[in-house]
Order: C-alpha cells, then sequence, then structure tokens
C-alpha cells in the first residue's frame, strides 16, 4: 500500500498531511506534517505555531529551512543532530503519540497486513527529515503493537 495524501482511505489517512491532532512534551501538534516541519526553527513560539498547521501549509512553512547544511535540527528550544540516536528517540515519541489517535489507529488498522510504502518519500537521510524507512518502519512497528492490545 502506498501511502500519499491522494490514495484513498485507509492510505491517504496515513499521511502525515492528515489531520491527526495529537500532543508530545506539553506542545499541541494537529499533524504529523506539522511536527517534522517545526523541528526545522530553533525558535520555540514558532515552533509551536508549526506544530497546529495541517497538510501543504505546513509542508510550505518549512519548505526554505536550510537545516541540511547543518544536519540540525531543534526540540523544545534544545539543538538535536539529525543523525543521533536522541533524533530518532523524539521520532518514536511523536509517533507513539499519534498512535493515540482514534482516526489514525483506525486507519493504520484498516491496512491489514499489507506491506507500506512512501514512493514519493526519499530515503537519504541527509536530505530529509523522516526517510521512507523511518516512517514506514514506524507505522509498522505500531500496527503490530496495536494489533496485539
Amino acid at each position: 500500500m502506498d501511502i500519499g495524501s491522494g490514495k484513498g482511505f485507509p492510505a491517504s489517512n496515513l499521511s502525515n498531511f492528515s489531520p491527526h491532532p495529537f500532543e508530545i512534551d506539553g506542545v499541541m501538534c494537529n499533524s504529523m506534517e506539522g511536527f517534522l516541519q517545526s523541528l526545522k526553527f530553533k525558535d520555540v513560539a514558532m515552533q509551536e505555531y508549526v506544530c497546529t498547521l495541517v497538510g501543504l501549509k505546513a509542508k510550505f512553512k518549512g519548505k526554505d529551512k536550510k537545516w541540511w547544511k547543518t544536519q540540525t535540527l531543534w526540540w523544545r528550544g534544545v539543538e538535536i543532530d539529525r543523525h543521533s540516536n536522541e533524533y530518532q528517540l523524539l521520532l518514536d515519541r511523536a509517533y507513539n503519540e499519534l498512535s493515540k489517535n482514534e482516526s489514525f489507529k483506525r486507519a493504520l488498522l484498516a491496512t491489514g497486513n499489507s506491506s507500506l510504502k512512501h514512493s514519493i518519500g526519499k530515503n537519504d537521510a541527509h536530505k530529509t527529515i523522516l526517510t521512507v524507512n523511518e516512517f514506514c518502519g514506524r507505522l509498522l512497528k505500531i500496527r503490530e503493537g496495536l494489533k496485539n492490545e
């Protein structure tokens, strides 16, 4: 199943563009895309604002940030190396919080045992803040956990 915003249920509902609110570290996020794009901003207030955005609004807000030059991202005023274990743990926490959203859970469980892919995603961690493997791997792990609840 190819995950993407125009792919129909359930694939489109698993897109980071989908409006699935969740909270992480006291910050309300209206979509995973908003959360991910917020990581490109050092300013905490701007991060909190970007977390409220959904879909293309979120993507375009962070599009021109040149984070890849230094491979540095931020969360809550703390600098994070894109290639660090700390960053992977932050992604884990964010997706675990997202997995509490009922509409997200419903969509993920509706994929059954389908393999998941993201054909428009990137694989080079130096060029994207979320690789295809980081994205799909987390979805598969969460799906397995939900099946065992």
